[in-house]
């Protein structure tokens, strides 16, 4: 997967389209991602003990397909490719060919 945690991504599809937020988790098996303010849902939810009931917010992931990565250096969404630098490889944003 191109995108890591802790990147900023936009929102290209559904009720979101055009919200950006950063990237809290991955769930790679799923091909989903959790980004933060995006894709909020409300439930409401029975008192349990000591936790208090009521209307809460719960953040669902996306689908990766659902969002596209923004370069941190030219604060543009693009795609990632990679490159080989001394053996290691690394992220290279598309449009301005800097390292992610």
């Amino acid at each position: 997967m191109k995108i890591k945690s802790g990147d900023q991504v936009l929102v290209l599809q559904g009720k979101d389209k055009g919200k950006k937020g950063n990237v809290e988790k991955i769930f790679g098996k799923k091909n989903q991602i959790l980004v933060t303010g995006v894709n909020v849902y409300k439930k409401h939810a029975k008192k349990s003990g000591s936790v208090a009931g009521g209307i809460i917010e719960i953040t669902k992931p996306l689908p990766v397909s659902k969002l596209t990565l923004i370069c941190p250096k030219c604060n543009l969404p693009t795609k990632a490719g990679f490159v080989l630098h001394d053996g290691k490889k690394r992220r290279v944003c598309k449009k301005c060919k800097k390292e992610i």
